[in-house]
C-alpha cells in the first residue's frame, strides 16, 4: 500500500480530527515525522489536554516547540491549557488601566477563573500559531482534541466575535470586554487560515467502523459550516484476515468491510488514504516511521503464555452487581475516547434495571452517542444527555427572571449582552452536571462522560465552585456545606469507572487520569478492559501478534494500577439496543 497520497503535496496546516481512539495521535505524528525525514521544517502541536505524545516520541512536552531528537526538523509543542490560561490572565491585567484598584484586579481575576477561561485562553495559543508564531516551519501539523471538543474549539472565533461586535462594555469570564476586542482580528485571521484550502487540509480520521464513520460524516458537515471545506479522510486500521479458519478474525474483517462498504455519501466524494492494521504499538520512532510504510516489518511476537488477567469471573455482569449492592448513588464512566464508555455506562444502566432499580442515565459528551447506542425503550430506565443549547437557554431565563425586576433599561441590556457571552454555556452546563450528581442521592444516575480532556475541564468548574463556595459560605456552614465536589469525593455517593482498551496509550491516559482525579481526592473504584482480544480468542498471525502487546497491559494493569479490575471481550456485534446492552450484563 503506496505512503498516503496526503503527503504527495500538502498544504502549509495539515489539522487532524475524530472521534476519540481512532488513531489520531498516531497517524499525525507519523505524517509530521515523514515531512521532517524529507528535510522539511515541521511543527508537530497538539490541541488535546489528554495527549500523549510525549509517551509515543520519549520527550518531555512543553507549551514552547521542543525539538524531537532522532527527527532533524521536528519540534513537538503542548498547548497546556492551564499554562495558556495563566499567560491569558497576566496579558489581560497587563491590558488593565493605569488607574485600576486592587478590587478591581481582584474582580477581574475572579471573572478568569473558570474553565471557560481556560478553553478561550487555549484557542488564542492556537491561533496564534495560524497567524504567525509558527513563521520558522514549512509545515504546521495539528493534532486535536476528540471530535466534540475539536468543533466547540474551532466554533469560538466566530462565536467571540459576533458576541464582540456590538459589545465594548462591561465584563465576562475573559475579563473587560473592551480588552477583548484586540482578539477580533487575531480570531478572525484564525477561522480565515482554517478556510483557505490553498493553506489549510482537514484530515478527517475514522476507523472501518460504523461509529467512527458516522461521526467523520457529521464532522464533515459541521466543518463545511464553518468554512473548512478542504477535506481528505484517513481510514486507520484497515484489516484483512490472512487465516480462514478463524472466525474473530473473520468477523473482524467483516466488520470493516461492511463499514467501508456503507460509508456516507459525502465522505466516498473526499480523497482517502487507507491504512492498514498493525501488530505493533505506535509508540517510538520505527514504530510510527512503520505505520506508514508499504508493508508491516514487525515479525508477528510470540502470545505472552502467562495466564489473563481477568479470571472468567470478571465480568461486566460481576461490576454490575457490585454496583446494584448499595441501592443508588453516582456512576461515572470515564476514559480516553473512543475506548468504549457509552458502550459501558449504556450497559451497566441497563444491568441495573435488569436487578430491579429505576436509573437515569445521561451524558455529558458533546458528540452524543447514548441514544444511537440505547436505541430503544426500557421500562425503569431514563435517558437524556446534558445539552449545551437547552440548558443554557433554561439558565438565561432564570438569570434574567432572577436580576431583571431590580434593574433599569440599560441594565436590563447589559444582562441580557453580558449573558449572550459563549462563558454562559460553561456555567448552564456546570449547574445541569450538579443537579445530576444531586440527584444521585436518592437514585441511579449512571454519567456517560466526555473524552478525558472536556471532562476534566468540567472537573476544573467543579473545584472552581468548591472553592468560591468555601469562600463564601464555608465559616457560616462549617459541616453543612456540601458542594458537588464533596459528593464526587464521597465513595458512598460516587463510584467512577475508568474505562481503557489493553494497548499503551489508552492504558496510559486512564492511568494519568486516575492520577488526576486522586489530587481531586476521588478515588475510582474500578477500571474496565474493553475489547479484549484474549478473552474472545483468536490465533490469525496479526491478531495474535496484537494479544503480546495486550497481555502485557493487563499485566501492567494488575501490577499496580488497579486491583479491582473487569474484562470485556471484543464482539463481532457492536451491543446496539437493549438486548444487547442487557446480554453485556445478564444475571
Amino acid at each position: 500500500m503506496p505512503h498516503p497520497q496526503l503527503l504527495d503535496h500538502p498544504t502549509r496546516h495539515l489539522f487532524f480530527t475524530g472521534k476519540g481512539g481512532v488513531g489520531k495521535t498516531s497517524l499525525s505524528t507519523a505524517c509530521a515525522i515523514a515531512l521532517a525525514d524529507t528535510g522539511k521544517r515541521v511543527l508537530l502541536v497538539s490541541t488535546d489536554s489528554a495527549s500523549n505524545l510525549d509517551e509515543m516520541l520519549g520527550i518531555t512536552l512543553a507549551n514552547t516547540p521542543v525539538p524531537v531528537p532522532g527527527v532533524p526538523g521536528l519540534s513537538v509543542l503542548n498547548i497546556d491549557p492551564d499554562n495558556a490560561a495563566q499567560s491569558y490572565r497576566a496579558r489581560v491585567l497587563a491590558q488593565m488601566e493605569p488607574a485600576s484598584t486592587e478590587a478591581d484586579r481582584s474582580q477581574v481575576l475572579e471573572q478568569l477563573s473558570g474553565a471557560c477561561t481556560t478553553e478561550i485562553a487555549a484557542f488564542d495559543e492556537f491561533a496564534n500559531l495560524l497567524s504567525g508564531d509558527a513563521a520558522g516551519f514549512d509545515h504546521v501539523v495539528f493534532d486535536t482534541a476528540p471530535t466534540g471538543h475539536t468543533l466547540r474549539l474551532l466554533s469560538l472565533p466566530k462565536a467571540w466575535t459576533g458576541f464582540l461586535a456590538d459589545n465594548d462594555r462591561g465584563a465576562s469570564c475573559l475579563g473587560p470586554h473592551s480588552g477583548l476586542k484586540m482578539q477580533e482580528a487575531r480570531f478572525a485571521q484564525a477561522l480565515q487560515t482554517l478556510s483557505d484550502a490553498t493553506q489549510t487540509t482537514v484530515v478527517l480520521v475514522t476507523r472501518p467502523d460504523a461509529g467512527a464513520m458516522a461521526e467523520a460524516a457529521r464532522t464533515s458537515l459541521e466543518l463545511q459550516d464553518l468554512g473548512l471545506h478542504n477535506q481528505r479522510l484517513a481510514i486507520n486500521g484497515v484489516f484483512h484476515a490472512s487465516v480462514q479458519d478463524d472466525a474473530v478474525a473473520a468477523a473482524f474483517e467483516a466488520l470493516g468491510t461492511q463499514a467501508l462498504a456503507a460509508m456516507p455519501a459525502h465522505l466516498q466524494v473526499l480523497p482517502q488514504d487507507q491504512i492498514p492494521l498493525r501488530a505493533f504499538d505506535t509508540v517510538g520512532l520505527p514504530a510510527l516511521r512503520a505505520l506508514l510504510q508499504t508493508a508491516d516489518s514487525t515479525s508477528p511476537a510470540t502470545p505472552s503464555t502467562h495466564p489473563p488477567l481477568a479470571d472468567a469471573s470478571r465480568t461486566l455482569a460481576a461490576l454490575t452487581d457490585a454496583l446494584a449492592a448499595p441501592g443508588r448513588g453516582l456512576i461515572m464512566v470515564m476514559g480516553k475516547g473512543g475506548v468504549g464508555k457509552t458502550t459501558v455506562a449504556a450497559a451497566i444502566a441497563a444491568g441495573l434495571v435488569q436487578r430491579g432499580h429505576s436509573v437515569h442515565l445521561s451524558t455529558t459528551d458533546p458528540a452524543d452517542h447514548l441514544q444511537v447506542t440505547v436505541d430503544g425503550n426500557l421500562p425503569g430506565l431514563k435517558v437524556d444527555r446534558i445539552d449545551p443549547k437547552a440548558e443554557t437557554e433554561k439558565y438565561i431565563a432564570k438569570v434574567m427572571a432572577a436580576k431583571s425586576p431590580g434593574l433599569d433599561a440599560d441594565g436590563i441590556a447589559l444582562l441580557q449582552e453580558d449573558l449572550q457571552s459563549p462563558c454562559t454555556e460553561e456555567v448552564a452546563v456546570f449547574h445541569a452536571f450538579s443537579r445530576i450528581v444531586s440527584e444521585a442521592r436518592s437514585a441511579f444516575v449512571v454519567l456517560d462522560t466526555a473524552p478525558t480532556g472536556h471532562s476534566l475541564l468540567l472537573m476544573d468548574a467543579t473545584g472552581a465552585y468548591h472553592r468560591q463556595m468555601l469562600r463564601e459560605y464555608g465559616d457560616a456552614n462549617p459541616g453543612r456545606l456540601i458542594t458537588p465536589l464533596m459528593r464526587l469525593q464521597d465513595p458512598q455517593h460516587t463510584r467512577i469507572v475508568l474505562v481503557t482498551l489493553p494497548e499503551v496509550t489508552p492504558v496510559s491516559q486512564a492511568s494519568a487520569l486516575q492520577d488526576d482525579l486522586r489530587r481531586a481526592k476521588i478515588e475510582p473504584f474500578a477500571w474496565v478492559i474493553n475489547k479484549s482480544m484474549a478473552a474472545a480468542g483468536t490465533h490469525d498471525p496479526l491478531l495474535a501478534a496484537r494479544l503480546a502487546g495486550e497481555q502485557k497491559q493487563m499485566d501492567r494493569i494488575a501490577a499496580g494500577l488497579s486491583d479491582n479490575t473487569y474484562l470485556l471481550p471484543w464482539l463481532a456485534e457492536r451491543p446496539v439496543g437493549i438486548a444487547a446492552l442487557r446480554k453485556l450484563t445478564s444475571l
